[in-house]
């Protein structure tokens, strides 16, 4: 059992996402430092890219914050190898495809594995094109994440029974964003995964307050909430840590 798989262990698990440089690297430590005190179980930090295509507005607006503030994928391995003199959970990278080509697959990988990164979630890998990464993530002891759509159907089977540390189910069509209800029959799904694996699996896209984490909860391993922090720190900016702690203990408290 891995680490990302060892933090599911007999709870219900609160994955935040934060993009890492918006709208310092700064600001991000203190969030992270925040979110870890106050209950977060593993931590998504977003890679920021000029064309997200999974992500809506709000994330789209903090990966163009993060940008013009001159984050490079370089300061991030920095900004993470600090972290993990005291961050001891989870963390796992969330970024797209040509952000890895550009800096060279094996030395991206590499450089996660030497820093502390348990694993990566790119969304616009599609699940049969994996193999481009998935030799080296093994090589380099990177968990490769895979995502499940509503859309995936007839390959949800699949897609489960070769899953590595959690599946990150998307609960609604279309881009991130905060919702005001998930009309998706997610159980049909998750029914499907629990029936072809034994890899946790966590619910994302849309989740914003409490009583939807708790309700996604009942019949996930976890949820992950992204843009309902972002919106805090388009808000708040500089000054935002105090308060995405309080948020995230708000969710934490809801899966006890």
């Amino acid at each position: 059992m891995n680490k990302i798989e060892k933090a599911f262990e007999n709870k219900k698990v609160f994955i935040p996402f934060i993009t890492c440089g918006d709208p310092n690297l700064e600001t991000t430590a203190a969030c992270v430092r925040e979110m870890v005190k106050n209950g977060a179980d593993l931590i998504e930090l977003g890679i920021p890219f000029s064309d997200p295509t999974a992500e809506g507005p709000t994330i789209q607006g903090a990966n163009l914050r993060a940008l013009s503030s001159g984050v490079t994928t370089e300061k991030i391995f920095d900004f993470v190898k600090d972290l993990r003199k005291d961050v001891k959970i989870p963390l796992v990278f969330m970024t797209y495809a040509n952000v890895i080509f550009a800096y060279g697959a094996e030395k991206f990988l590499s450089k996660c594995a030497e820093i502390g990164i348990d694993g990566i979630i790119l969304p616009d890998l599609p699940f049969e094109e994996k193999e481009e990464f998935l030799p080296t993530c093994k090589k380099f002891g990177v968990s490769l994440l895979s995502m499940i759509a509503p859309t995936s159907e007839n390959r949800i089977a699949k897609i489960s029974s070769e899953a590595e540390g959690f599946l990150y189910i998307v609960s609604s069509l279309g881009v991130t964003g905060t919702r005001n209800e998930i009309k998706t029959d997610l159980e049909p799904i998750i029914k499907i995964v629990r029936e072809n694996t034994k890899i946790p699996c966590a619910i994302g896209f849309g989740i914003s307050t409490p009583e939807q984490a708790k309700k996604m909860s009942q019949f996930a391993d976890g949820v992950i909430v992204g843009s309902a922090i972002i919106k805090i720190l388009e808000k708040y900016g500089e000054n935002s840590a105090e308060k995405v702690g309080q948020f995230v203990k708000t969710m934490t408290d809801a899966l006890k």
